[in-house]
């Protein structure tokens, strides 16, 4: 016997048919958006050179502070200046946290200005000047002995003279440091460049900068340095503000 199949019967859609293609469509469009991935990691690789692809913690969307309490003879160091000798770092002897801060950041202030590379940097010898001139610490501010850049010439054949004073600095958090620093030619005795600057950590625009300078300064290729050191190390934060101020150095 012939069963004819109805109409109705004949218009009712496959349903397991229909399941079974979306879910291979899906699975389809899975499989080409992880390569769709894989794709895009190998071409980013390619572009930093293997480098780790940037975090927003590399990012610093802020300027950064700019020192503006800055003093330079000229657009150009004299041509004569190719040594120069950097005094002790000097700040308030009656206050443990101002001498603090100078043991620890003296150090710093010497490293900063050699990385400039602008001209030979060697540290003035102490025994010398306590026997010469009477003591090591002199200060741009006070009377010096009449021939004192003679004196100091004559012991490190420098062309130029930094002094250094430290006036501000704070060991916690927001860290703040105050430098007063005076670059002096020994020949004439002019001041080539000076800078009297606060850096306070709270700042946005000193946290920026900071910030910016440890990641330029720190860079690893395992990723970003941690933020935490900027924001609570002295020493750290010391670098930052030094750089800062012998970056307005004038060329050479």
């Amino acid at each position: 016997m012939n069963l004819k199949t109805s109409n109705a019967e004949r218009r009712t859609p496959n349903i397991e048919g229909s399941l079974v293609h979306i879910v291979r469509r899906w699975m389809f469009d899975v499989r080409c958006s992880m390569l769709g991935g894989v794709l895009l990691l190998s071409v980013c690789s390619l572009l930093t050179g293997c480098r780790t692809v940037a975090t927003p913690g590399d990012f610093v969307r802020g300027k950064g502070y700019k020192p503006q309490n800055i003093y330079t003879e000229s657009a150009a160091l004299p041509k004569n200046i190719r040594r120069v000798v950097v005094l002790p770092l000097v700040c308030d002897e009656n206050d443990a946290v101002m001498n603090d801060g100078r043991v620890a950041l003296g150090p710093v202030l010497v490293s900063e200005l050699i990385k400039t590379k602008k001209f030979e940097v060697v540290e003035s010898d102490g025994a010398f000047l306590k026997n010469r001139a009477g003591r090591a610490d002199w200060t741009s501010e006070e009377t010096l002995p009449p021939d004192f850049f003679a004196l100091l010439h004559e012991n490190s054949d420098c062309d130029a003279v930094l002094f250094a004073r430290l006036t501000v600095f704070r060991a916690y958090p927001p860290l703040e440091i105050g430098w007063r620093l005076r670059l002096v030619s020994a020949e004439t005795g002019h001041t080539l460049w000076a800078a009297d600057e606060v850096f306070n950590g709270g700042e946005p625009s000193v946290k920026d900068g900071a910030r910016r300078h440890q990641l330029i300064a720190e860079r690893d290729p395992s990723g970003a340095p941690d933020e935490w050191f900027i924001q609570n190390s002295p020493a750290k934060f010391g670098q930052y503000t030094a750089a800062s101020l012998f970056a307005t150095l004038p060329a050479r």
